[in-house]
């Protein structure tokens, strides 16, 4: 797939890029989509929740009430589950959700994500900017001439740029990511994907590594 590549202030460059088909036009796997987001949601839960059974309520252990005679069910504790402040039964308890995937299902699963919005036309390649301070308005600019105000973005660049992070901070609609930090995730999220050119490189050395 042959992309053009831009300007910063939305008017095209005379260049074009070739998209690699090995990573940008795979048949895309749905299933492994669903496990690597599915992963990645699970390894963020912080797995603190935490109900108390009856052994850890705070009440009397004294018997309720004599256990034949009364007409009613026998309780031999305040603490019972089944009356009003006892403690819960089968409550949560804290947890660890990891689970593991192989890499290859993963790589998989990025490719696929990425392959899915070349195909729907939502990649856009940029070519490489910076700035020399960190401003958000700098970066609102840019994605007015790109008419992108409140679209969900994913930026990918080559390294780690402080000041275009530092720039993208403040935008809630903006996620910036070193480009070798991809995740599908992030890429099934953003409506669209600002590649900066030399980052294009990074991406597709990742995926033959």
């Amino acid at each position: 797939m042959e992309l053009t590549v831009y300007k910063i202030n939305g008017e095209k460059t005379d260049r074009t890029v070739v998209l690699d088909d090995s990573v940008f036009g795979i048949q895309p796997n749905d299933h492994a989509i669903y496990l690597d987001v599915k992963q990645i949601m699970a390894n963020n839960r912080q797995g603190t929740h935490k109900a108390k059974h009856r052994g850890e309520i705070a009440g009397s252990t004294r018997k309720l009430k004599r256990q034949k005679g009364t007409g009613g069910a026998r309780a031999g504790s305040i603490k019972n589950p089944l009356f009003r402040g006892g403690g819960r039964v089968f409550g949560p308890q804290p947890r660890d959700y990891f689970f593991k995937l192989n890499k290859k299902l993963k790589r998989l699963a990025r490719k696929s994500a990425l392959s899915y919005k070349a195909v729907n036309g939502n990649i856009m390649v940029i070519e490489d900017f910076t700035f020399d301070q960190p401003k958000t308005r700098n970066f609102i600019d840019v994605l007015k001439a790109f008419n992108l105000g409140q679209t969900k973005i994913l930026l990918l660049t080559p390294g780690n740029d402080n000041n275009l992070y530092l720039s993208t901070r403040n935008l809630g609609s903006v996620t910036h990511l070193n480009a070798k930090s991809i995740n599908t995730y992030e890429v099934l999220k953003a409506k669209q994907i600002l590649i900066l050119e030399s980052s294009l490189k990074d991406i597709e050395e990742m995926f033959k590594n």
